[in-house]
């Protein structure tokens, strides 16, 4: 069974930071991509970061120069690193995981997803 735990969400000074973690389980983690996305409320949900199964990263704009995504592959974990929070990152991250081709630049939707982790970033 592919199971995506998400951790180190919560409540957060705008400024502040904030470390997520995604841990995989029952899936050979160095074939899959995985992808970050939030759904804030009354938003579309948004791909924010990737670290995919070649080693490369990818980031949206929003957060490009703020968020750093990388791979811990002793422990089938993948971190998101948030500094310099705002408000409009308030949302639930979730965490996705695809073994699919993902072209640069793009965040595909994952075939197994986390159940997401809230972040409030207080102003």
């Amino acid at each position: 069974e592919v199971q995506l735990v998400e951790s180190g969400g919560g409540l957060v000074q705008a400024g502040g930071s904030l470390r997520l973690a995604c841990v995989a389980s029952g899936v050979t983690f160095r074939e899959y991509t995985i992808a970050w996305f939030r759904r804030a409320p009354g938003k579309e949900r948004e791909g924010v970061a990737a670290h995919t199964r070649i080693g490369t990263t990818n980031y949206s704009d929003s957060v490009k120069g703020r968020f750093t995504v990388s791979r811990d592959s002793t422990k089938n974990t993948v971190h998101l690193e948030m500094n310099s929070l705002k408000s409009e990152d308030t949302a639930v991250y979730y965490c996705a995981a695809t073994g699919l081709t993902v072209p640069p630049g793009v965040f595909m939707p994952g075939q197994y997803w986390g159940q997401g982790t809230q972040v409030t970033v207080s102003s």
